[in-house]
Order: C-alpha cells, then sequence, then structure tokens
C-alpha cells in the first residue's frame, strides 16, 4: 500500500462530519487510510451534489479536495473505513465480499461521502483496490443522470485522475470517484451476518437501520409491532419502486447481486449497465452475465429473489416465516402498479383508462421490430404536440400492427386533454439517456486528457427533456460501431 504521508497546510475545507456507521463497532469494518495517486486532476464534477453538501465553487475547485478525493490527504474530521458484507453473485453464495476498493469517509448534512477506487483494503481478495478512468466516468455520469431522470439513485460528487497505471486486461489509467448517499449499506452486509449466526451484530445493524432510516417501523401494526418485518416490507416497496423506475425508462442493471442491492432502494454500482437501444426484452448488458440471469425482463424478478435473500438473513429477528414472506408481498403489488403509473404518464392518459393488455400489446410490438426505446418515446410525445404520427411510423417495419394499436390509442387520447397529454408526455419521456457510445466517446477524450466531453455530456443528461439543438445528434439513432462496445464486471 502507499498510504497517505504528506505534510499538510491547514484545511480551508470546513465539512461538520458524524460517523454513525463507524459507531456501529470494528466488527462491521477495518479503518484505514486511502492510498495516494500520482498528479491527480479532476476529470469531472457536479455542481449539483456540491451545493447538498454545501461547498460553495471556489472550495469544490481547490487543490485541497482534489487532493483529499484522490487519496493524497484525509479531510478533517473524516474517519475513512472499509464495510464488510457477504452476499449472492450470479445466484450463487459468494461468501465474504466487502468494499475492496471503496472507503467511507463519514456523513455530512446527511448524507455520506465515500472513495470507489482508493486502494486495497482488507476485503479486496484477489482486486487491487483501484477504479479505472472508463468504469469512473460511466459511474459518474450515470448517477446524475438517473436522478435528473426521476430514478432513486446513489449519487456522485465528483471523478479524479491520475496516469498512474492499473491493469486490466490491458493497461489503464486509474481514477477515483466521489460517491455521495444517506447510506451505501447493502442487502449482503445482512447477510454477512446472519451467515455467520452473529446475531447480536445482525440485530445492531438492523437496528441502525430502523432507527435511523425507518423509524416508523417500530409502531408498524400490521406486523404486530415486529419491528424487523416492518422493516422487510419497507426495503420490499422502496425496492419495487425503484426498478419500476429502471423498467419504465429502459435501464438495466446488469449485475443485480445482493452485495449490489441498496436497503434505500437506491440504484448503486454502476458498473456494466445500459439504457436500451433497440428494444428487446431479453437484452443482456453484461458481457460477463452468460446465462441472462440479469437480462432487462427479468429484473422485477430477480429483485424479488434478492428480497427472498434479505428476508432469510433478517428471519432469525423477526422469527415467523410466514411473517417475513407478508412482508415481501407488498414488491409483488406495488412493482407492476408503480410500473403501470409510470408508462401511463408516458403515454399521457389517466391510470384507469389503460389496461395492461394495452402496454403489453405496444411493448410487443416495439420488441417485435427491435424500436428504438428512447427514440420511439420521444417521437410519441411529439406526435401529441404536433398531430403528425408519421414520424413515429416510420420507426415500424410491421405498420398494419402499430397502425392497429394507433387507432385504440387515438380513442383513449380523444377522451383526454391532448395538449395536456403533449405536456406531461414531454416531461415524463427524455430526449437524451446516456447510451453507452455516448459514453465511450467521452472517455477516449478523456484519455487524451480532455475533459469537455464529459463536462458537456453531464450538461445534457442531467437536463433529459430539454431539446438542446446543438446536441441533437446526440438524440438519434445509435451508430453501427455501437453494437461492439462490450461491458463487463471487469472494471
Amino acid at each position: 500500500m502507499n498510504p497517505v504521508c504528506h505534510t499538510l497546510p491547514p484545511s480551508q475545507i470546513s465539512l461538520h462530519w458524524r460517523h454513525s456507521f463507524a459507531a456501529l463497532g470494528t466488527d462491521f469494518y477495518a479503518e484505514l487510510s486511502p492510498e495516494s495517486l500520482e498528479a491527480p486532476y479532476w476529470v469531472g464534477r457536479s455542481p449539483t451534489v456540491a451545493n447538498l453538501l454545501e461547498l460553495n465553487t471556489s472550495q469544490f475547485a481547490s487543490d485541497e479536495l482534489l487532493q483529499a478525493f484522490s487519496g493524497n490527504q484525509q479531510l478533517p474530521g473524516s474517519r475513512p473505513l472499509a464495510s464488510v458484507y457477504s452476499g449472492h453473485q450470479f445466484g450463487q453464495w459468494a461468501g465474504q465480499l466487502g468494499d475492496g476498493r471503496a472507503l467511507l469517509l463519514g456523513e455530512t448534512n446527511g448524507l455520506e461521502i465515500q472513495l470507489k477506487g482508493a486502494g486495497l483494503t482488507p476485503y479486496s481478495r484477489r482486486g487491487d483496490g483501484r477504479a479505472v478512468l472508463r468504469s469512473s466516468i460511466r459511474e459518474f455520469l450515470c448517477s446524475e443522470a438517473m436522478h435528473s431522470l426521476g430514478v432513486p439513485t446513489t449519487r456522485a460528487l465528483c471523478v479524479t485522475g491520475s496516469d498512474d497505471e492499473v491493469w486490466r486486461e490491458t493497461p489503464e489509467t486509474a481514477a477515483v470517484v466521489t460517491r455521495v448517499a444517506p447510506s451505501f449499506i447493502r442487502f449482503g452486509h445482512f447477510e454477512h451476518f446472519a451467515a455467520k449466526n452473529q446475531l447480536k451484530q445482525l440485530k445492531i445493524l438492523a437496528d441502525y437501520v430502523i432507527d435511523r432510516f425507518y423509524p416508523e417501523c417500530r409502531s408498524k401494526p400490521k406486523f404486530a409491532d415486529n419491528a424487523y418485518a416492518a422493516l422487510l416490507e419497507k426495503v420490499s416497496e422502496r425496492t419495487a419502486v425503484m426498478v419500476a423506475h429502471w423498467q419504465a425508462v429502459g435501464f438495466c442493471h446488469g449485475v443485480m447481486n445482493t452485495d449490489n442491492m441498496s436497503i434505500l432502494g437506491l440504484t448503486i454500482d454502476y458498473g456494466p449497465f445500459q439504457f436500451l437501444d433497440s428494444y428487446n426484452p431479453l437484452h443482456i448488458c453484461n458481457h460477463s452475465d452468460t446465462q441472462g440471469r440479469y437480462a432487462f425482463a427479468r429484473q422485477p424478478n430477480v429483485a424479488y429473489w434478492n428480497l427472498h435473500c434479505l428476508g432469510q438473513a433478517l428471519l432469525p429477528l423477526i422469527g415467523e416465516p410466514q411473517m417475513a414472506m407478508a412482508a415481501l408481498e407488498s414488491f409483488k403489488t406495488l412493482m407492476p402498479k408503480t410500473l403501470h403509473r409510470l408508462m401511463c404518464a408516458k403515454l399521457g392518459l389517466p391510470e384507469a383508462s389503460v389496461t395492461q393488455s394495452f402496454i403489453d400489446d405496444l411493448l410487443a410490438a416495439l420488441a417485435q421490430d427491435q424500436v428504438d426505446y428512447t427514440i420511439f418515446w420521444r417521437r410519441l410525445s411529439h406526435a401529441q404536440l404536433d398531430g403528425n404520427t408519421e414520424p413515429v411510423r416510420e420507426l415500424f417495419i410491421n405498420s398494419i400492427a402499430w397502425d392497429a394499436w394507433m387507432l385504440r390509442y387515438s380513442e383513449l387520447l380523444a377522451l383526454s386533454d391532448r395538449a395536456l397529454a403533449a405536456d406531461l408526455m414531454l416531461k415524463t419521456n427524455p430526449k437524451f439517456v446516456l447510451r453507452n457510445y455516448l459514453c465511450q466517446d467521452v472517455i477516449e477524450m478523456a484519455k487524451h486528457k480532455d475533459f469537455s466531453g464529459v463536462a458537456d455530456l453531464l450538461d445534457v443528461v442531467t437536463h433529459p427533456f430539454a431539446e438542446h439543438p446543438t446536441r441533437a445528434a446526440w438524440a438519434g439513432f445509435v451508430p453501427d460501431w455501437a453494437s461492439q462496445i462490450e461491458i463487463s464486471c471487469s472494471s
């Protein structure tokens, strides 16, 4: 390791740190310093996340923060630690895992700050504790893009880079992404202590999560004052809402292991993600997922399977298997209900007027002709605004099926206010999503120390419903070469 060992000037950054997770005790983490990076530089920064942390413009541009968020110096009052957890990966028990390249600095303004790529930890296993430039840029941009789309997610404050070499399949350069969330606790944290039969620690963790994030679970009459069953229900509900948003916007997570599932129902760990290009329900975005476990249409079922694993971990605290199963039921009811609401908004129609079969028929038509998902919805939105449906019809090879569906849609629209429908749709269906090829373009620029593409793309994907006329090409059809991009778990 190459720990921090600099002689530092007095800090100009004043953050009011708390360390509630550290207070749980050393059974839950290992405390250590980050490893330094040589000659770091800024790659990307999110002003909106800086505002959440009450960092002003001069602080956010300071060399002190650059060094701190690259692992080269420690912010006064921070307390870096790596947490331990376990989990199921691709459906198989993987045993102990943990923060193999992430360090939690502490909490400020109710948000935890974590450095990803800050060096080896006791949980790095065979890894090097580093993150590379390409994956760090992808996570930074997607965290902020998802938030702007209204999807529950962790956030990203910044990315710093260095010319320090990191080996993956080929030599790459190192980077650190600074992530922000109310908590980074995962399903796998609970699985860890349950698997080791450390029930005291399991209870400490569950009580901490309840008291900090779900205090209403202490008074949940449905479960006869069983706070742990109530916790499972609340996590199931938040997970249901998150996954429904994924399906509505066409987002593929790619690696829904239980150690990548947030206890707060936030999208976490952006690795081999992808927004759908052509609509294919069985699309697999993770090159490592050879069995298609995490294909797009399977994400709701996998989320429920992961919740079942969480339920198993909490069972020693809940006590009754029937009560745990009852708590899980909320996912099976809320996920389709939320998805139906979101799809109706995409259609610009009241929920009560739309049957599930009507939505299913549309998705079947999109799948049959492999229609670009984002372009379809945006063109459909504009069709309600100007009354011209021909640009939408042009997307379909099987125009007979489309015409039949469009006739039914027109009949439903006739019962509503067309202008209001168009306004809702244009605020619901983004013009821009973070497509893989756009990421790849700005990554190639960044490899040559040109970070302007990162800033430009951040601006567009954090205002995804705006027209951005100078960036219209970024809302066009995906170039042929994009199909050759392979994203795996190796970053």
